[in-house]
C-alpha cells in the first residue's frame, strides 16, 4: 500500500488555517449582534476634562477658564523672546593636570564641573583654586570652557 502524500504537520497546518478561519467568523458575527446602529449623537460624544481625562459627561461651566490667543504659543520661543544671558561665567579651578593639558573648572553659579583643555588657556598658566572666568561651548562630550582668563 502507498503512504499518504499529506504528512502529520500538514494535516496540522490545516487545522490550524480551519481553527483560526471559524474563530475569525465567529468574532465578526459577535460584532455584528452587538453593534449598535443609530446610536444618538450625545451618546456618540466623548468630553476632556480639566485634567485631561477623557470621560462621558461633559465638563462643569462653572470651571471654565478663560485663555487668551496671544497667549497661545505655537512653536518654539523665538531668540528675541528669550533672555540673553552674559555668556561670560565666573569660576574656580578644581582640577588641572599640567603634563596631560586638561582640568576641570567649578562654575559658581550652577555648580557645573566644566572641561578646560590647555589649548582655550591662551597662554596662561592655571592651577587648582584659581578664580577664573571664562565661555562654555559644547564639545563633542559636553560642555567645554574657552576664552578662560585669571580674574583679578
Amino acid at each position: 500500500m502507498g503512504k499518504s502524500q499529506a504528512t502529520f504537520g500538514k494535516k496540522e497546518n490545516e487545522k490550524k488555517r480551519l481553527k483560526k478561519r471559524q474563530d475569525k467568523e465567529e468574532k465578526k458575527e459577535e460584532r455584528q449582534a452587538n453593534a449598535k446602529k443609530g446610536q444618538a449623537l450625545e451618546e456618540m460624544l466623548a468630553y476632556v476634562d480639566e485634567n485631561g481625562n477623557i470621560s462621558s459627561t461633559p465638563p462643569d461651566p462653572k470651571k471654565k477658564k478663560e485663555i487668551k490667543t496671544e497667549d497661545i504659543r505655537i512653536g518654539a520661543m523665538k531668540q528675541e523672546d528669550m533672555e540673553q544671558e552674559d555668556p561670560v561665567r565666573k569660576g574656580s579651578v578644581t582640577f588641572f593636570n599640567d603634563s596631560k593639558g586638561y582640568g576641570f573648572i567649578k562654575d559658581s553659579e550652577t555648580q557645573q564641573s566644566i572641561f578646560v583643555h590647555a589649548n582655550a588657556l591662551g597662554g596662561i598658566t592655571i592651577k587648582e583654586n584659581d578664580k577664573v572666568t571664562f565661555e562654555v561651548e559644547m564639545g563633542p562630550k559636553g560642555p567645554s570652557a574657552f576664552g578662560v582668563k585669571l580674574q583679578a
